[in-house]
Parts: C-alpha cells; sequence; structure tokens
C-alpha cells in the first residue's frame, strides 16, 4: 500500500487521487494566497495535502467531505476551532450558508467535476475566487476562445459568470494512485459586473445546450427551431457560422433576443 495515501485505501467511487507533490502544493496555496482571516472552503481535503498548508495561512478552514473515514480523520487531526468539516456531497452542500464572502479550493473529483462547476456558478456573487484542480482536458474547454475545438458549452456558462484562467499543468505522478489523464490547476474570479447580462440564464443555458449538440452543423440548422436567418442576420451573425463561432456576447445576445420574443425555457 502506498506511503502517501497513509493506510487509507482510496475509493473510485469517490473519484480519490491523492495530490502528494510539495511543489504543486505550494504553487496552489500561494495562488489562493488567503489572508489570516479570509474565509476559505476546501472541498474534498482527503488526506490534508492543501488541509495542512492551508491551516498555516488562516486561522479557521471549513472543509467539506463525502467520505466518512476521512472525516473521522480530519477531525482527529484538527481541533473544531480550527477546522469545520462539513459532511456531505459537495454536489448538493449550499455554499452559501458559511459566510457572506469566501474563497473555495479543492482537488475536484473528476467524475463530478463538470456539475459541480455549474453547482458552484450558483453561488459566484458571494465567492472571492476560486482555484481548482481538475482533468486538464475539462480546464481547457473552461477557457477556450471562439475557434477553438474545446469550445462549447462548459466553457461559455462558466465564462459568463468569471474570468479564468488556467495557472498549471499537473502530471499523473504528483497523485496517489496516479490517475490516467493529465491534471491542470485553474484559476476563477467572479465578475462584480457581469460583462454581458441575459434577462433568462436558463434560456441561455438550453440555447448553448441546442447550438453545441451537434457542432458540425451550421448555426441555422441548430437554432433552426429558434431563429430564422434573417434574425441571426440582423444580429450579425453569419449563417453558415458553426457554433464554436460565435462569442459569448453574441450567445447573449440571441437568448435576450428569444425572452422578449416569448421564448420559455424548458422545464
Amino acid at each position: 500500500m502506498s506511503q502517501a495515501t497513509h493506510g487509507h485505501v482510496a475509493r473510485k467511487r469517490f473519484g480519490q487521487n491523492f495530490l502528494n507533490n510539495p511543489q504543486v502544493i505550494d504553487d496552489i496555496v500561494n495562488a489562493v494566497n488567503p489572508r489570516p482571516d479570509s474565509v476559505v472552503v476546501e472541498i474534498g481535503p482527503g488526506l490534508g495535502a492543501l488541509t495542512e498548508p492551508l491551516l498555516q495561512r488562516v486561522t479557521h478552514l471549513h472543509v467539506v467531505e463525502l467520505d466518512r473515514d476521512l472525516i473521522a480523520r480530519l477531525r482527529k487531526r484538527w481541533p473544531a476551532e480550527r477546522l469545520t468539516v462539513h459532511e456531505g456531497d459537495a454536489l448538493r452542500f449550499d455554499f452559501g450558508t458559511i459566510a457572506p464572502r469566501y474563497k473555495i479550493v479543492g482537488n475536484l473529483p473528476y467524475n463530478i467535476s463538470t456539475p459541480l462547476l455549474f453547482h458552484l456558478a450558483t453561488f459566484a456573487d458571494q465567492v472571492e475566487d476560486m482555484h481548482f484542480m481538475l482533468q486538464k482536458e475539462v480546464v481547457e474547454r473552461m477557457v477556450a476562445e471562439p475557434g477553438c475545438a474545446d469550445y462549447g458549452r462548459l466553457g461559455l456558462m462558466l465564462q459568463y459568470y468569471f474570468s479564468m484562467e488556467k495557472l498549471l499543468d499537473v502530471p499523473p505522478g504528483c497523485f496517489s494512485p496516479p490517475p490516467k489523464v493529465d491534471s491542470a490547476v485553474v484559476r476563477l474570479i467572479p465578475y462584480q459586473t457581469l460583462p454581458y447580462p441575459a434577462q433568462d440564464v436558463a434560456v441561455l443555458s438550453q440555447l448553448l445546450t441546442e447550438a453545441f449538440s451537434q457542432r458540425r452543423k451550421t448555426i441555422r440548422n441548430t437554432l433552426r427551431g429558434w431563429f430564422d436567418e434573417t434574425t441571426l442576420v440582423n444580429q450579425g451573425i453569419d449563417p453558415s457560422w458553426r457554433p464554436e463561432n460565435l462569442t459569448l456576447a453574441q450567445y447573449v445576445a440571441l437568448a435576450n433576443f428569444a425572452v422578449d420574443h416569448g421564448h420559455k425555457p424548458n422545464k
């Protein structure tokens, strides 16, 4: 059994891959750069690789953990006045109950990363910043620009709320057990004022889902049920463009046009 896991057997169903590279850990904590009085929430603390150095920077830390064995270890290692352990699934956790303003950090389980990111986006108005270890492919989709093959609904919906930056690549050997994919660290900073406000975010989400449902088709075809060609042209969009050619601003403008003309999101 790996010494790095301290006798804990990583559970595949929880997507557990424990970070154990000191340089990467330092890089992440330095990127978070918490003040002593910062409210910091760590998702999936695991064996405490990030927890320990974070607690050297802050007076108190919140963690969200699902694995009962790990919860017991965390509570045994740190007293309640230093560490608050929130038991449960981060996908269902109400982060808004912790504080009016906070930072979030974590080595996120790759098997739930996309729905978890969408869940966290709903708390954007309370978040100072977020730093996450994710599958490298997911990070590249998050920060992709128009015209890229990685550009799609995930990136656009997150770019709606956040300014994002990939900070560093992390190879499999930095974990125990090593994952089968490369990883990367990304920073998300919520916009204080949304650059392109949507009248109904649910309509924007549905529009993006349909636009990218068949990436190789033109926007005239993927959004045939939404707009005629004249409307697209009037919005400054060439109907022969593919979904990855449109900017976030253009998608929001289309969604707002749809709302103005009575379109309702699917329930």
